[in-house]
């Protein structure tokens, strides 16, 4: 039995996930994992050595030699071929800005962190379980949040959150420490649901689409949601064996 992949650290998710080539007659198609271009991000731009790279990511020296040398492959065979790159996937989990101290630079996912705490006046933070700009139907395996800053009705602020793969209970203590007062989301168990109202948050189950709509049509009091709504997904998913961080395969 081989060895399972271990989890590659990153610091976020690119801002540019696809790079078409114009005028190209094929419609072939390359992925870069995410692992991949944060191994070019630290050592092609950012100038790491191979070891600080294999640091920051929590792996091996060979393992970054490896992956950067697949890495440069792929981007090689589009820019000479004319194949559309396309960023997605890989074995990684984003990381929490705890390793501050390892950057060479502040960690924007640690400010942002110190940002969310800090909730001053707004009168109302909502949060919505989030992925890729939709609503995450499983409560409890939701791997970020968005969190929505509200005052007199409108959103003043939003920003995403990662879980850092918590569970159930919790998700709810997260969520009250960062002073959610209302939780939009699909599916969820009574359990969780239980744990939200005992924090005093709101809960609206049910709902899925766009995450940003589903805030505009709650402040516009014409969310549709199901107060009844329940999660039943109870399977494990695929996380890294040891790692408790949400770790992504694909």
């Amino acid at each position: 039995m081989s060895r399972p992949t271990k989890c590659r650290r990153i610091c976020n998710k690119p801002a540019f996930d696809s790079f078409l080539t114009a005028g190209a007659s094929s419609q072939e198609q390359i992925t870069l994992t995410l692992d991949e271009y944060e191994v070019i991000r630290l050592i092609d731009l950012e100038k790491y050595t191979h070891a600080q790279c294999a640091k920051q990511m929590a792996i091996s020296r060979s393992t970054v030699t490896e992956i950067y040398e697949n890495a440069r492959f792929k981007i090689a065979d589009s820019i000479v071929n004319g194949k559309a790159l396309l960023i997605a996937g890989g074995h990684y989990h984003l990381c929490d800005g705890s390793i501050s101290g390892i950057c060479n630079k502040t960690c924007r996912r640690f400010v942002r962190m110190q940002k969310i705490e800090r909730k001053g006046d707004v009168e109302m933070r909502i949060a919505v379980t989030y992925e890729e700009g939709m609503i995450f139907q499983h409560f409890g395996h939701t791997q970020e949040f968005k969190f929505y800053d509200v005052e007199e009705g409108k959103v003043v602020e939003s920003q995403v959150v990662n879980t850092n793969g918590q569970g159930h209970g919790a998700l709810a203590g997260l969520l009250a420490q960062n002073n959610v007062d209302v939780l939009i989301c699909g599916g969820i168990g009574p359990g969780a649901q239980n744990a939200l109202s005992q924090a005093g948050i709101q809960v609206y189950g049910g709902v899925s689409g766009l995450a940003d709509q589903a805030v505009d049509a709650y402040l516009a009091g014409s969310l549709d949601y199901n107060p009844d709504a329940h999660c039943d997904h109870h399977h494990h998913e695929d996380n890294c064996h040891g790692d408790h961080q949400g770790c992504h395969h694909s």
